[in-house]
């Protein structure tokens, strides 16, 4: 090892669970830490902003021999740790705990991190990460990332009540088996709080959603899968977008209202009119959003092969009915 990479480590000093990064990025966030060192163990605390220059701080692992493992992988390693591209100085702390700080997962907040583990990118699409976690509330915003810690996403709801509950509910839990790809064995799912509170969402795509801005442009490669304009992930052609979709109901178990249509169909953006009315024999509904994209996604969601069936199954124990098919309906941008 060289002089230079001796000088990055403590490696003669006692052992700490608690370990001193220096050299860190200008406004060094929590999450930030956590992603770096949380591929060694558990972070339980984090302390950020220290030192003169405020480019130093301390992360604390759950037990010793975590933190242990981080610094002799990177006494070993050729390469400094990084963050943000600028290397990382790590080394055992004087200190043993750090106190009169909270952990990250300890400070409520409305934006939850999210890592998936078990996956990789495109295995869980933001479809279904959607899916999942607006059982709790409207989620405003997603974002999702491949970091050293895994698959991750960033998901803002209305407040820290909101995403408490979902955290509550989902962290440790795994996403039911029905909604992953067949060669995926496992997808366990550890959520944290995030420093942020309002997610910056520029456009609309496969990896980021902003579903309170129905007029925020799509990036051209906003869904993967779509090979040519107008051509579905089958190759077939798509109908005409709209923001208004057809939805043709049978083998009601129960009696279908406006108010149940539109609990299933907002969790996807805001519902602006929804009309309902009999024909050939069975109910159908009209149902309006402002733009294009919260029907395309909803429309995308069922067309993908294997998916009809979670949607059915999710509407059938949400709603009490089924769905047979969803389809693009050519009308005004408005309807009467």
């Amino acid at each position: 090892m060289s002089a230079a990479g001796q000088a990055q480590f403590r490696y003669a000093q006692t052992p700490s669970k608690v370990i001193h990064l220096r050299n860190l990025p200008w406004e060094c966030h929590e999450d930030e830490l956590v992603e770096l060192c949380s591929p060694f163990g558990k972070v339980v605390n984090t302390k950020c902003d220290v030192g003169a220059n405020k480019n130093q701080a301390f992360v604390e692992f759950a037990e010793q021999s975590q933190a242990i493992a981080m610094v002799s992988y990177y006494v070993s390693s050729p390469e400094p740790a990084h963050i943000r591209g600028k290397a990382v100085y790590i080394q055992y702390s004087n200190r043993q705990e750090i106190v009169h700080n909270k952990s990250p997962g300890d400070v409520p907040g409305n934006v939850l991190l999210v890592t998936i583990e078990g996956v990789e990118a495109g295995d869980v699409s933001i479809e279904v990460i959607h899916l999942v976690f607006s059982t709790f509330g409207f989620v405003h915003k997603i974002a999702t990332f491949e970091k050293a810690a895994g698959f991750q996403a960033l998901i803002q709801f209305t407040d820290s009540e909101t995403a408490s509950t979902a955290k509550t509910q989902l962290d440790g839990r795994s996403i039911p088996r029905y909604l992953l790809p067949q060669h995926v064995t496992s997808c366990n799912l550890r959520i944290s709080y995030s420093a942020h509170t309002d997610l910056n969402i520029k456009f609309q795509s496969h990896r980021s959603r902003d579903y309170t801005n129905p007029y925020l442009p799509v990036n051209p490669t906003a869904f993967e899968g779509s090979q040519q304009p107008g051509l579905g992930t089958d190759g077939r052609k798509l109908e005409p977008e709209s923001n208004v979709l057809l939805a043709s109901m049978e083998n009601m178990q129960y009696a279908v209202t406006v108010d149940t249509l539109h609990m299933v169909f907002s969790s996807l953006g805001p519902v602006q009119k929804i009309a309902m009315f009999e024909k050939n024999g069975g109910t159908q509904a009209l149902i309006q959003y402002p733009g294009n994209l919260h029907a395309f996604e909803l429309y995308f969601l069922i067309k993908i092969p294997n998916k009809a069936q979670i949607f059915t199954t999710w509407l059938n124990l949400g709603a009490n009915f089924y769905l047979a098919q969803l389809t693009y309906k050519s009308l005004p941008l408005n309807l009467q």
